[in-house]
């Protein structure tokens, strides 16, 4: 099981911008970083998850939700173990409790964000957005 734990949220007012960091440890037997798709989720108290972005093992594919397209940019470094989220022209409605998610490769890369399909996740980091 993947331990994955994030930093990086706050009190930001509308327009400006936050950077999460998630940082990667405990893989499986035989796996590194590098073997696991990442993704950013988030969720606001009495809602299901709603999936952010999803980034493929070499960083080179990635998949936004409509909402955050062309706002946020996911990332990672594989020699660091670390998964970043770098959010651009906040909005109110980004307020949420923000998670990242671990998946190993056996699915394949698909584009689409369903909690479900992700079997690690972190803590979560409070990210809120004020007009």
């Amino acid at each position: 099981q993947v331990t994955l734990v994030e930093s990086g949220g706050g009190s930001v007012q509308a327009g400006g911008s936050l950077r999460l960091s998630c940082v990667a440890s405990g893989y499986a037997s035989g796996y590194t970083y590098s073997n696991y798709y990442m993704a950013w989720f988030r969720k606001v108290s009495g809602k299901e998850h709603e999936g952010v972005a999803q980034i493929s093992t070499s960083g080179r594919a990635t998949y936004y939700a409509d909402s955050v397209k062309d706002r946020f940019t996911i990332s990672r470094d594989n020699a660091q173990n670390t998964l970043y989220l770098q959010m651009n022209s906040l909005k109110p409605e980004d307020t949420a409790q923000y998670f990242c998610a671990a998946r190993s490769t056996r699915m394949g890369w698909v584009r689409r964000l369903a909690a479900g399909d992700f079997a690690d996740w972190g803590q979560g980091t409070q990210v809120t957005v004020s007009s």
